[in-house]
């Protein structure tokens, strides 16, 4: 009779603990976009208590979706996505997995990790834009610390009055978020795949919950939590270094960037007395400045090591910071925008948790010391040090181990992949996490940065792998990429991005005057040239007003054209070069757009002349003022 209760209490607990976990199905996340309203799309929360250790602890709600198999197989196993970070969406970037190789055979699970994205609560997700606003002031690397840990205990202190337990933000935490997820969806075991700081999260799922785990992907892995920041310097500049060295040994990129190592340090000793202040759109600043000082110059480069498009502009980047060209660096700020757009409450719950107080401050100095160039590393993340030494200070036990010594036991089949230029999880990082598997294959992304499984030919080699999990694997897959051709011969002109973003950000309402304008001018050259050939006007007053208005308009459809066809042309290459103007061989169409401008103002000036001799000034004024409409855009976007 004893054990008959025993049986029933722990079934009872067990079903308490099952009534406090489960997924509700949801209108998609995004409403707006028919593309994402596919009935093979499910879109979801998945309710879990906020602690794990207390069943009866607050419910949260984990955003969830799972992209079905392209192939329509009803019983296909999953690939489950687990973001970097710590603090970035993974369902944010839900468009470029509806065509993944992987989901013809696999069900895509993507998640926003708990307290990011569309998740419920979300933690503190205006704190990025109020570190930019910080960043943005011409002010001492002091002062930006400081204003930043006030900004960050703020947050926390938030998350505190909401009931918000954020000492559960963990790897821990997530990794039970997942073994419960599975369950949820009626997935026996599912394929991990980790990029970024979600390595680290992979690792302490697999370790914790072994079964769970068909294969395993890391890309772009935390070996050692122990040296995450600590070595952030040595990783920094061993990727610089390869820049500096390949644009040495590069004819072309060492005839227009002499001496770039040095120049850089130069430029770093520059910024430190003289800072560059540049104007940016209010909505993204609301002082409408920024100031770029030797830190932000920093950050920005290291950044740029992120992307294999951004490594090929880094010597145009460091050369346009030393020659103070304010206009270019201005269109660079929203890409600081776009680092901060993560959720960085959960990165400091995470990275307070179990991240800096296993790294040691002296450490870090210690690597740092080894550049004196450098001027103290990175200070946008030594920051973080005293933000946690802060974010920390009360609690019982300010560190969390995460025991990752039984990976070594499982036999799961691992692919690692490593960028050749990653800065802040290096290629010697994935050499070292592979070693803690049985079963681990390392695939070196040459000419990459970080994440190189997510360009082409990566994404062909896990789709492969996932598929042929125990097949040896095409090392040689990033052997014969297209190599590293760095950005030269550039025709600076800030206007060129403020175009771009028109083009892509399209909004009808605002261009709605100047596709008017456009059909105007084209039936009048149309209208105008016909009447011409057949000798409609008797004065050379309206032959020559006419003539006039037939070229200028001509010469600035054939400018607009080519200088959109330039952006097409370019972002196919390179779409970041757009940020600071346009290649020299697309340099006629400035030459176009100046013609167009001068001929139109000689036309203005005979027809203000000529306007009692001339026939049906009314339609030719329409058409002149098409064209100043054409001319008030072309300045509006900064291309004149």
């Amino acid at each position: 009779m004893k054990y008959l209760y025993i049986v029933l209490i722990v079934l009872l607990c067990y079903n308490v603990k099952g009534q406090n976990v489960k997924f509700e199905k949801a209108e998609s996340f995004y409403p707006n976009s028919e593309s994402l309203k596919q009935k093979n799309i499910i879109w979801g929360h998945l309710i879990v208590p906020e602690n794990w250790q207390d069943i009866n602890s607050a419910k949260i709600k984990i955003a969830v979706s799972v992209l079905k198999n392209s192939s329509n197989k009803s019983d296909a196993d999953a690939v489950v996505f687990i973001q970097g970070g710590p603090g970035a969406s993974g369902i944010q970037n839900v468009r470029s997995w509806r065509n993944h190789p992987l989901r013809k055979k696999n069900d895509i699970v993507l998640m926003d990790i708990r307290g990011t994205g569309f998740s419920e609560p979300r933690l503190c997700p205006d704190l990025g834009s109020k570190f930019l606003e910080i960043l943005a002031k011409n002010q001492s690397e002091e002062e930006d610390e400081k204003q930043k840990t006030i900004a960050a205990l703020s947050c926390k202190q938030d998350l505190i009055n909401k009931g918000i337990d954020i000492e559960v933000y963990n790897s821990l935490s997530i990794s039970k978020d997942l073994n419960a997820l599975k369950k949820q969806l009626g997935y026996e075991n599912w394929n991990v795949y980790g990029v970024s700081y979600g390595t680290y999260i992979a690792q302490v799922y697999a370790s914790t919950f072994s079964d769970d785990i068909k294969a395993l992907i890391l890309d772009s892995s935390v070996s050692d939590i122990t040296t995450y920041y600590t070595k952030n310097t040595s990783n920094y500049i061993s990727s610089l270094s390869k820049v500096f060295e390949k644009c040495k040994n590069n004819e072309a990129c060492n005839s227009q960037y002499p001496e770039l190592e040095n120049v850089y340090y130069k430029t770093i000793a520059d910024l430190e007395d003289h800072p560059i202040t540049v104007s940016v759109d209010k909505e993204t600043i609301k002082s409408g400045e920024f100031t770029y000082n030797s830190e932000d110059f920093k950050i920005a480069v290291q950044q740029a090591l992120y992307n294999k498009q951004l490594i090929e502009v880094i010597p145009l980047l460091i050369y346009q910071f030393q020659e103070r060209n304010a206009d270019a660096l201005g269109n660079l700020v929203s890409a600081f925008s776009n680092l901060l757009g993560m959720d960085y409450g959960v990165y400091y719950c995470v990275s307070c948790n179990e991240v800096l107080p296993n790294n040691n401050i002296s450490e870090y100095e210690k690597d740092v010391s080894k550049y004196d160039k450098i001027g103290g590393g990175v200070s946008f993340y030594k920051s973080d040090f005293r933000v946690c030494d802060q974010w920390n200070l009360n609690r019982k036990d300010s560190i969390v181990n995460h025991d990752l010594s039984k990976l070594e036991d499982f036999s799961f089949p691992v692919m690692v992949f490593s960028g050749e230029y990653d800065p802040i999880t290096p290629s010697a990082n994935g050499k070292e996490v592979a070693k803690r598997f049985k079963k681990a294959n390392v695939i070196n992304g040459l000419t990459y940065g970080h994440v190189p499984s997510f360009t082409k030919i990566g994404k062909e080699v896990a789709d492969s792998f996932i598929n042929n999990p125990f097949q040896k694997p095409d090392f040689q897959a990033f052997k014969n990429v297209k190599k590293v051709n760095f950005v030269s011969d550039i025709t600076i002109n800030s206007g060129v991005a403020k175009i771009g973003n028109s083009l892509s950000q399209f909004d009808p309402i605002f261009m709605a005057p100047l596709f008017i304008a456009l059909i105007v001018m084209i039936v009048f050259v149309f209208t105008y040239t016909i009447r011409l050939v057949k000798r409609k006007y008797n004065t050379n007053s309206d032959k020559i007003i006419r003539g006039f208005g037939i070229l200028t308009s001509i010469i600035g459809i054939v400018g607009l054209i080519s200088l959109v066809l330039a952006l097409i042309k370019i972002s196919g290459t390179n779409y970041f070069v757009l940020a600071f103007g346009l290649t020299s061989n697309f340099s006629y169409v400035f030459t176009l757009i100046i013609t167009f401008v001068i001929l139109l103002v000689v036309t203005i000036l005979y027809f203000i002349m000529s306007i009692k001799r001339i026939q049906d000034r009314s339609i030719v004024f329409s058409l002149l003022f098409s064209n100043v409409l054409l001319v008030t855009y072309m300045f509006y976007w900064g291309i004149i």
